[in-house]
């Protein structure tokens, strides 16, 4: 729904190799599959102008306002198009506008160029917060794909814990960027701890020799 079956495809391999090394660790798929599955997902579906546009215009959005409410509903919408927003004086990020009930129409419009994303042709991609969110979803694959490898029962905790870093990342727009910030922190000083493990274990291995 999100993309096409080929990015299902690429979601579906990175699983697929992290589920098998950590069967072949633990006997059966727990913790870092669980992790890996969850966060691949939240970085690889990132809500972009056409994933918004795809929700809002959904049947089960529409089911969730006749169940909340009666009658005719008019919907306004308060947003920060990336491209049109005006800036805050103040602070210089984007200001939120409220539009009308038109905009449900430009979301029919979006939602069906979502073969887009990611292209040449992807005006939106251009900005920061899209190039970010491409990057971090890359690195985060190949990353996971690379740590799967090395897969030990030593390594195993902390693995782990940077296959679940990106739940912290929160918000979206400038408090998104702010988070992201934070959360590489986070996966830097694991990846520096992992490091240290790896080495000391080598060391180890290397005494007994």
């Amino acid at each position: 729904d999100y993309q096409d079956e080929e990015y299902a495809d690429r979601y579906n391999h990175l699983v697929e190799v992290v589920r098998k090394k950590e069967v072949e660790l633990k006997g059966d798929a727990s913790s870092l599959t669980d992790a890996v599955a969850r966060n691949a997902f939240k970085l690889m579906a990132y809500k972009d102008e056409y994933e918004v546009a795809r929700l809002f215009t959904s049947t089960a959005f529409e089911a969730q306002l006749k169940e909340q409410f009666e009658g005719d509903v008019k919907l306004t919408y308060h947003l920060a198009p990336p491209l049109f927003a005006p800036k805050d004086k103040s602070t210089g990020l984007p200001r939120k506008i409220k539009l009308g009930g038109w905009v449900k129409l430009a979301y029919h419009a979006l939602a069906k160029m979502k073969g887009l994303r990611g292209t040449k042709y992807d005006l939106f991609g251009f900005t920061n917060e899209r190039r970010t969110e491409r990057n971090l979803r890359n690195e985060y694959e190949q990353q996971m794909l690379h740590l799967a490898e090395k897969l030990t029962s030593r390594s195993y905790d902390t693995i782990v814990k940077i296959a679940a870093v990106p739940d912290q990342i929160r918000g979206y727009g400038h408090v998104k960027m702010a988070s992201i910030d934070a959360a590489n922190s986070v996966r830097e000083e694991l990846l520096t701890e992992l490091d240290v493990s790896q080495n000391s274990n080598t060391n180890e291995q290397k005494a007994v020799a």
